[in-house]
């Protein structure tokens, strides 16, 4: 088989590692189709692999380049929760402990970064030696400026050093009490007072956002060369990770937006414009207008999902010339009262329209994202969901209709972190699926089962690792899950607990110690003007 690494188009200079640079292997738990379509592992690695200072090979579930027999660190990229238990099975082919607690100065140090642990990484404290909190472009350098001084000191020194560094989580040195085995947490607080007593999330302040810096065949979406317009969101969903984690909403200006794209274009024709709400951007037009030009017929352009009341006819027209068929937004409700509810500012003649102006431009389908299970929900707001499909199929009788729904999953760092899973909503998208069918929609629900498991880890603390070290030898449903939670009783609390409890404002939170975005009490004001 020939190696995938030979198909790839380099936008950037790999660079010559000197003799004694830093041995690093840098991993992805998944495949390399999968890892290499991931932005955020793409701009990590070329940051690595352009630097004389390190010698870095890649490692993913399936293929992997020549590896260093004694690396120094070994890290992942770590951007789907349930990809943990490929994570364990890497660092066992390594020959490296899986707990963090045995591993010794013969050991390379294990650091991980990416959404899920700048989220909440304490289901995963245990594994790591290090954590990177926030962006990677302010993280990188001091990281491995630190790493390069402390390289030949004792394991617990090079760690006490690093987590002096911000942004820099080094969970060993943090000690969680409890008031009793199954009960809440009391206390997180750092061994010893040289250690900082919280960690602050790091943030790329600068005005040039990450484009791709490979493209493959062999990825996921074929050739794609993809540029992020925009970081985080503006209209901060009460539900929604991306806004609250990724704060403050940033956007680079044409002047080096425009640039990254023809680099990219050079090698490929197509282009994927990455962001939570691109169409925010204050020179989106600008930018379709310039995509809109001559030059760039033969350009496939296919966009992350859009602000419903951004969708103008000629933003649809240019992408049915561009070879897109349809175009995403996230409704999340047909209910107005429960928009208010989530902040959702969105009046549903803006939904209407959308369809309508898609229709006019000669797209055939619109995806909409939905949720069901949203606090305070009601059936009347689920009915609404329905009444406004009905109206959509005769606003625009011609596209075909899609709505991808989900669970209400509460994520850290939201106004809804204290809220849990509603067991009704399994009950909810039954609902939906059987009226929709009526209607001729596309229903596709994810899983309910799925999204309990991702409440679990979203809201888990320290005492759930061993549970999911258990887990990965049963498989990944929700019923190993439950016979885990079963053979540990009385060790930790139990799965509703984690899942579907609402938790007083008051709780001593998982990653109290762990400082990203707004303040709690922030959190807590939006929490009451979303119940009020």
């Amino acid at each position: 088989m020939n190696s995938p690494f030979a198909a790839e188009t380099l936008l950037f200079e790999r660079s010559r590692p000197r003799p004694e640079a830093l041995r690093v292997i840098y991993g992805f738990p998944n495949t390399y189709s999968v890892g290499i379509t991931s932005l955020g592992y793409q701009l990590v690695w070329a940051q690595l692999a352009s630097r004389a200072d390190v010698a870095v090979s890649r490692l993913f579930t399936d293929v992997q380049e020549p590896l260093p027999r004694d690396p120094e660190l070994v890290g992942f990229s770590f951007s789907w929760e349930l990809d943990y238990g490929n994570l364990l099975v890497l660092l066992e082919q390594l020959g490296i402990p899986i707990w963090q607690r045995d591993r010794h100065d013969c050991h390379p140090l294990v650091f991980g970064g990416g959404p899920v642990l700048t989220a909440n990484p304490e289901p995963f404290a245990d594994f790591f030696d290090v954590i990177l909190l926030g962006d990677a472009e302010p993280l990188l350098d001091p990281f491995l400026t630190t790493m390069a001084q402390v390289r030949t000191a004792a394991r617990s020194q090079r760690l006490e050093a690093l987590a002096h560094v911000p942004g820099i989580y080094v969970p060993s040195l943090y000690h969680v009490s409890y008031s009793h085995p199954t009960g809440p947490i009391q206390r997180i607080e750092p061994i010893k007072a040289s250690v900082p007593p919280t960690v602050t999330k790091q943030v790329h302040r600068g005005h040039t956002l990450a484009a791709s810096t490979v493209v493959t065949p062999l990825a996921a979406w074929e050739n794609i060369y993809m540029v992020e317009v925009v970081r985080s969101c503006p209209e901060l969903c009460r539900f929604c990770l991306a806004s609250y984690l990724t704060l403050p909403f940033r956007t680079p200006s044409l002047e080096t937006l425009i640039p990254a794209i023809e680099r990219g274009l050079a090698v490929t024709d197509r282009l994927g414009l990455l962001g939570a709400s691109i169409t925010q951007h204050p020179e989106f037009p600008a930018l379709i207008e310039h995509l809109g030009q001559p030059q760039f017929d033969h350009v496939r352009v296919s966009l992350a999902s859009v602000r419903t009341n951004t969708v103008t006819e000629s933003l649809a027209q240019l992408l049915s010339q561009r070879g897109s068929q349809s175009l995403t937004i996230a409704i999340e409700t047909g209910s107005e009262r429960l928009r208010q509810v989530i902040n959702k500012k969105l009046e549903t003649e803006e939904i209407l329209a959308a369809a309508s102006h898609a229709q006019a431009g000669g797209l055939k389908g619109l995806k909409f994202y939905g949720m069901v299970g949203l606090p305070t929900e009601t059936d009347a707001d689920v009915a609404a969901t329905v009444d406004l499909f009905c109206q959509l199929k005769k606003t625009a009788p011609r596209l075909r209709l899609t709505l991808g729904c989900s669970t209400f999953v509460p994520k850290a760092h939201t106004p809804f972190q204290w809220w849990g899973v509603q067991p009704v909503a399994e009950k909810r998208l039954k609902f939906l699926k059987k009226e929709l069918a009526k209607l001729g929609i596309e229903f596709r629900p994810e899983s309910y089962n799925d999204s309990l498991i991702q409440a679990l880890i979203s809201r888990g603390d320290r005492r759930l690792a061993p549970l999911l070290e258990q887990v990965r030898h049963y498989g990944t449903s929700l019923g190993s899950y439950r016979r885990a939670f079963k053979e540990r009783q009385g060790q930790l609390p139990d799965f509703e607990a984690y899942v579907n409890a609402n938790w007083p404002e008051e709780t001593v939170l998982p990653w109290q110690h762990l400082q990203s975005g707004l303040p709690t009490k922030t959190l807590e004001n939006h929490l009451k003007r979303a119940i009020a």
